[in-house]
């Protein structure tokens, strides 16, 4: 359940930007420095996956994560050695 303040609608398209912080974060008894959502999409984009955030000010926000299945290659054959 999530009971955080959510983020403003003019806000949510750049909190994945490197040190961003929203309005309500950027109190000195708010530690950080505003690259979590940038290292997490980061991340997302490496595996080609996708990030969604719906926010409601006051309400809490949401973040979906979606990466694509990777299934292993079948093991290759090491091959024949010749004595």
């Amino acid at each position: 359940v999530d009971s955080g303040e959510g983020i403003a609608a003019d806000q949510v398209t750049h909190i994945f930007e490197p040190f961003y912080k929203v309005d309500g974060a950027r109190t000195p008894s708010r530690a950080g420095l505003g690259l979590g959502l940038t290292i997490v999409k980061m991340v997302v984009d490496a595996h080609e996956g996708q990030i969604e955030v719906e926010s409601m000010p006051g309400k809490g926000s949401t973040f979906r994560v979606r990466l694509p299945l990777a299934f292993a290659d079948a093991p290759t054959p090491l091959g024949t050695v010749r004595v």
